[in-house]
């Protein structure tokens, strides 16, 4: 038994006071927190529950949304708007985890899950960068069935779970932080960093930050948007590659795309370089083809996680091509 103080935070400056102290954690749902605290792989010795801030889903001026933080995934995924304005948002959190969990597991806490594998659970029995700075990867060499082939490193191959991320980064949202130096905002697309040199190091936050709210942007594209995640079985279990995807068309040309892979890399992987190749184009197999080839041109699969590489390129095409007869 490893002890640990609770307390329950009123609002967000109640909740940043509490969080000063270095080794505190912020607890909403605690899908992910409290199940690494009781493998003994996450640490903490206080715990500030966050669960009580606002929880509210707000138009904005530019006809947008702003989540907060503290919004269930559930009660996202149900929200008409989100239904009608960003369908690949509400699929995309409809396939993650089980129905209990998505009851219980909070925005903030689904961005900020561990990115993570089966060597990372094994505290007994493997070397992990992530739990151990510099101690070794044993998934370099081991079973990479669902590693990383896009951003992985020596260090670490490990791909970033989340559903939800992978839509969020594909409509450009952004994450609203207040900390100790006050208030600020950036593109959710770089707040997951690459393992580089330093795995352990999973996002840009600066200590005792806290994450308020998401925003996502106006995106007339994703009325016309999906989200696909391929998994070994059919439930409650992280994909082996997921895309989200949103395509518009105008006079026989792709006048906006958004795509983002999952399961792919250690984290949100935005395909930029597939969109470059599609605006402008006539939608098509051929086109949709080229455009996953040049994404995946530096895709550096492991020894077992080959497949990934045809599997991504035909998920792409079969979304986009699965929208693209929507479009017309």
């Amino acid at each position: 038994m490893i002890p640990f103080s609770y307390s329950l935070a009123a609002n967000e400056q109640d909740a940043l006071a509490r969080g000063a102290n270095g080794t505190a954690r912020y607890l909403a749902g605690g899908t992910n927190l409290v199940d690494l605290m009781r493998q003994d792989i996450e640490r903490a010795d206080a715990l500030v529950d966050i669960s009580r801030l606002p929880a509210t889903i707000e138009e904005t001026a530019g006809g947008g949304l702003v989540v907060g933080a503290a919004v269930r995934n559930a009660a996202l995924a149900a929200d008409p708007r989100v239904r009608a304005r960003y369908p690949m948002l509400s699929r995309a959190l409809l396939a993650a985890a089980s129905a209990q969990i998505r009851n219980m597991a909070t925005v903030g806490g689904n961005i900020l899950q561990r990115t993570r594998c089966s060597y990372f659970y094994d505290v007994a029995g493997s070397r992990c960068n992530k739990r151990s700075p510099g101690a070794g990867c044993d998934a370099i060499g081991g079973f990479t069935r669902y590693h990383a082939i896009l951003g992985a490193s020596d260090r670490c191959a490990a791909t970033h779970p989340s559903d939800m991320c992978v839509a969020l980064v594909a409509l450009d949202a952004i994450v609203h932080l207040e900390g100790a130096t006050g208030r600020r905002s950036m593109p959710l697309a770089d707040l997951h960093v690459l393992p580089g040199d330093t795995p352990h190091i999973e996002t840009s936050l600066r200590p005792g930050e806290l994450i308020t709210g998401i925003e996502i942007p106006s995106c007339p594209a994703a009325a016309n948007s999906t989200y696909r995640k391929v998994r070994d079985r059919s439930s409650y279990a992280f994909a082996l590659v997921s895309v989200a995807a949103a395509l518009k068309v105008a006079d026989g040309k792709i006048s906006d795309v958004r795509i983002a892979l999952g399961g792919v890399a250690p984290k949100p992987w935005r395909a930029k370089r597939a969109e470059a190749a599609l605006r402008g184009s006539a939608p098509g197999d051929d086109a949709f083809r080229v455009a996953a080839d040049a994404e995946l041109a530096d895709a550096a699969p492991l020894e077992g996680n080959g497949f990934k590489v045809s599997l991504a390129r035909n998920t792409i095409v079969a979304v986009l091509g699965g929208l693209a007869g929507e479009a017309a």
